[in-house]
Formats: C-alpha cells, structure tokens, sequence
C-alpha cells in the first residue's frame, strides 16, 4: 500500500492511497488455493478442481470480496500510520476504474478525506469555579401544584342549567364541510371539557351556555397546521345534540380524594408533589451550572472546530427540534 499526502489544510486531510493489482492478486490467489479444497463443481473430484478454473468462475466475486475488505483495511492502517484521529466517519472516493481492478488490469486507487480533531491545552479545571443555584420548595408552589392536579382529577356531576367555561358536556356531533361529512368528523356520547383546548379552536367555546336536549351549530376552521392534510384551513360545521351537562364537583381536596389517587392521605399527596417540585429544582439547577461550566470552558479555550462535526452535530439538534415540533 502506498500512502501519500495530497492535502493539509487547516483540520482538513486529504490522502491519495494505492493498493498495487500485484497485491490484489496475490491475496486472490491465496483465496483460491484457501477454498479450494472445499470446492464442489461437475466434472471435478472433491478438492480437484483446477485453480484456473475456479478463477474462471468465482474470480471476479472473490476479487469484489478482496476489494471491500482491502479498502476497510486500508483506511485503518491509513490512519494508523498518520496517527490521526479522526472528528467524523472518513470519506472514500474510488479513483480507479472498478471493471479493470477486479479483472486485475489496473491498481487500485482511492482518495481518503477527514477532517481530524484540533489540538489544545486544556484549563487546569482547579481554577474554574461555579455556583450552582439552589430555590427549595415554597408551601405556595406545593398549593398550585395541589390545585392543578385538583382540577384534572376532581371528577364532574351532572348540573341544571347552561353550560359554563369549565363544565363537561357530554353531546352527539357531526362535521360537514361545504355539506359534505368527511371521514373522523362524527361521534357519539363524545365528552368536551370547555377550555381543555382538546378539540379544534372555536369548537368549545360555542358549547357556552348550551343546555341538555339543546341542538347547537357550530362554525369552525381547521388550523392550518392541522394533523390531517385535507382538513388543514378548511371551514367546517358540526350539527350537534346536547346530552348532558356536568360542572366540576365543589369541595375542597381531602384524605378521601387523596386515596382516590392512590396516597394514604392528602399530607402524603402534598409531600409527594413537594418531592416531584424538588426533582425539578433539581434538574434545573444542574442544567443552569452546567451551561456555566461550559461557558468559562468555552472562554478559556479557543481553537478551529471541525466542519462536518459542526454540521453533523446541527443536523441531530435540528432533527430533535423538528420531532419536539411534531410531538
């Protein structure tokens, strides 16, 4: 193999590598006589046929077999003996026509690139010092937890009456759009809670002041973000028929609500929430001391960064921002 050096510039490395057809063939040629033994071909004995004639027949294989495997081996050795290390996966480019190294008329030639990690002097990390926030858990902070989870979980009963913001309204619905019912746009016994936000803008707030046995019209628009693409922007109706109306259920939280959640009391629900409160201080304050740290790391240092690491690094976050998008 013979190795040579085309470009230096900057992180990027740039290598000419050229493996002579002499050693293709006389790696071919000792895979030959490896398998020959082996081979089983009508008109030989076991073990007989001649290594011509399987040259003949599974050369050209065996050669694209030798190829892959010397260029893995080349690579390795490449970078081995340029001790580099190497900021992302290599990049091969086959200069020598494929056809002509496995009929063992031409050398086999590539090119190898990469871009190679930057040398610095790191900090003595005993002189960086950082402070890592610490906020315990205020009664009030517990109280709106305790009430959030309150409202989710305080169960609805059946009331006279309108409809309110808040209440739960159990109704019979179908959607049109321009007259016609589209696919999804019906259900039956469907249960809206009023400023959930759960179904399309406009939807729930038209349910205010609805009563039961009341049939109410409402004009909607799909958002233009809407999850299925024929519905996104389009101007629908849905006839629908009020079956129950259902306002929260009053009273404070209690031991009994608490056990209804699964805790031995409202002080071990309340502690739990403190708990869950704190965890969450927790993982704040380390990600807040963290960025610092990386901060004064970030200013104590200063050296090139690999293009394609850069970039790849990007292509992984943006990946992650557009799944946050879709969630």
């Amino acid at each position: 193999m013979q190795l040579t050096e085309r470009q230096s510039e900057g992180l990027l490395r740039v290598y000419d590598v050229v493996v002579p057809k002499s050693e293709l063939e006389q790696q071919l040629a000792a895979k030959i006589e490896e398998v020959r033994p082996k081979v089983r071909l009508n008109g030989f004995r076991p073990g007989k046929v001649p290594a011509s004639h399987i040259r003949k027949v599974y050369g050209p294989s065996m050669m694209q077999d030798i190829i892959n495997e010397t260029v893995q081996k080349s690579t390795k050795e490449s970078l081995e003996k340029v001790n580099a290390r190497p900021a992302s996966e290599p990049s091969l480019d086959l200069k020598s026509d494929i056809n002509q190294v496995v009929a063992g008329e031409s050398d086999l030639q590539f090119e190898l690139s990469l871009e190679i990690m930057p040398t610095f002097e790191p900090i003595d990390l005993k002189t960086i010092s950082i402070t890592r926030p610490v906020a315990p858990v205020s009664e009030s902070q517990v109280d709106e937890a305790l009430a959030d989870l309150t409202k989710q979980h305080r169960g609805f009963e059946e009331k006279e009456g309108a409809a309110a913001d808040g209440d739960a309204v159990t109704l019979d619905f179908t959607g049109r759009i321009d007259g016609e019912a589209f696919e999804g746009g019906a259900a039956e016994d469907a249960q809206v809670v009023i400023g959930s936000k759960q179904f399309i803008p406009g939807f729930e707030e038209q349910l205010i002041g609805a009563k039961a046995g009341e049939g109410r019209t409402l004009d909607v628009t799909f958002p233009e973000d809407y999850g299925v693409a024929s519905l996104k922007g389009k101007k629908a109706q849905f006839e629908t028929k009020i079956k129950v109306v259902k306002a929260p259920k009053s009273g404070d939280p209690d031991d009994a609500w608490a056990a209804e959640l699964g805790f031995d009391s409202l002080a071990a629900l309340k502690e739990a929430l403190k708990q869950r409160i704190e965890n969450e201080h927790a993982q704040q304050s380390r990600m807040k001391a963290k960025r610092a740290l990386f901060d004064k790391l970030d200013a104590a240092h200063s050296f090139d960064l690999p293009p394609r690491m850069v970039e790849s690094e990007f292509n992984q976050i943006w990946r992650q921002v557009e799944n946050d998008r879709k969630a």
